[in-house]
């Protein structure tokens, strides 16, 4: 029944149809654009010769454009702008407002944009690009976002910001490095980012923090068009892209940048109690999973660089030094094909996401990290068996 003070049912449906046809409204856009701007960027790559060459770490075996991550950031802008000033103009309800955090948040998005391609064009060093990454990274707690709370992570709740500036600089340029590291199959890092996006749209649509879901709705659209061109692209006809490190570093910085937002402690803007998220039927309260949901949403490419750094310490090479100990590798060594290493990483994700999903209602998240990294490494371990059988099969 209606309230004094409360809007009515309609009311609020034809709000919500309002959002979810913004949200609509800037996918498509997006992707259109990117369906219209990748093309104009695979003509100037060949026009000024800017391809990714095939050598003993690659698994592609043509030169081929790498700068299709170019299109992301501008594609995502366009269609969140016109949309957000279409509903503007339609409700006369103002959805975008600047803060200090967010001229902070879009300046730092600017820095790894921009590294992205110079490194794409002229070629950056890892520390280079590190060293940027912490600039950018640095900005976020400066302005007032970052980590304040583990919700009971090793029975840690809050922390105080000397130790949460620190703890989010490095987990933003972690995520940042782990998406690019990732990116060695075709599809394997925008799969696996669409995944985690769709994972944060339903997160912040149901904490009605909509400006989010926008932007991520306008990063799926692009991330839609490349694919297209990164799995179905033909190299003969010079129609297949790689994203490069514009891409991929624009992809890791949002993602990383989403997980802190989506996790950050804000009782005074998010009341306890107030936002349910729904997993598999059981309702949970979004300050009990905040965390778990969003770390999930990437567990196999930040784990997969943990134990890659691991190996790489254990071995005694500097943990910058490229090789090919990462999963897609591991995949491709025990027999796969890139596709069905693709739909097999993918299809891993999904996995860890059912499974903490079930778990939560009943476990905390030590508990649950735990598991996850048993199983991580159980996965790993039958990889590491099944590339020993091959290698013992005789000729």
């Amino acid at each position: 029944m209606y309230r004094a003070g409360y809007p009515s049912n309609h009311i609020i449906l034809h709000t919500m149809n309002m959002i979810k046809t913004l949200l609509l409204g800037t996918f498509i856009i997006s992707m259109l654009t990117g369906f219209g701007f990748i093309p104009a960027i695979l003509s100037f790559c060949r026009k000024k010769k800017l391809y990714d060459m095939p050598d003993e770490r690659k698994v592609h075996h043509a030169a081929i454009p790498r700068l299709g991550g170019i299109s992301f950031l501008p594609s995502m802008l366009l269609a969140a702008v016109i949309m957000l000033l279409a509903f503007e103009s339609l409700t006369g309800v103002r959805k975008v407002t600047m803060s200090v955090w967010t001229v902070s948040f879009l300046i730092s998005l600017l820095i790894i944009y921009v590294v992205g391609i110079v490194d794409d064009i002229v070629g950056l060093g890892a520390r280079t690009k590190f060293f940027f990454q912490i600039v950018a990274a640095s900005l976020l707690p400066l302005s007032g976002l970052y980590v304040n709370n583990l919700y009971g992570f090793c029975g840690i709740h809050e922390i105080p910001f000397y130790v949460g500036f620190p703890l989010t600089v490095l987990c933003i340029a972690f995520i940042d490095n782990a998406m690019n590291l990732i990116d060695g199959i075709d599809g394997l890092s925008g799969g696996l980012a669409l995944v985690a996006l769709a994972g944060f749209l339903y997160g912040f649509y149901c904490i009605e923090l909509y400006v989010y879901c926008v932007m991520i709705a306008g990063l799926m659209g692009i991330i839609i068009a490349y694919m297209y061109y990164n799995i179905f692209g033909s190299v003969a006809r010079g129609l297949k892209i790689f994203m490069g490190d514009s891409g991929s570093l624009t992809l890791g910085f949002m993602l990383s940048f989403f997980i802190v937002k989506f996790s950050m402690n804000r009782p005074d803007f998010i009341p306890e109690g107030r936002y349910f998220l729904n997993l598999f039927g059981n309702p949970m309260a979004y300050e009990k999973i905040c965390l778990v949901y969003a770390y999930t949403l990437l567990i196999v490419p930040v784990f997969d660089v943990f134990r890659v750094i691991f190996v790489r310490l254990y071995h005694h090479t500097p943990i910058f030094n490229p090789d090919k100990r990462h999963i897609h590798h591991k995949m491709l060594a025990a027999g796969l094909t890139q596709h069905q290493a693709l739909f097999a990483i993918l299809g891993i994700q999904l996995m860890f996401m059912v499974v903490n999903g079930l778990l939560v209602p009943h476990l905390d998240i030590t508990l649950i990290v735990l598991l996850d990294i048993l199983l991580f490494m159980g996965i790993n371990a039958a990889i590491t068996h099944r590339i020993n059988g091959r290698k013992k099969q005789p000729v």
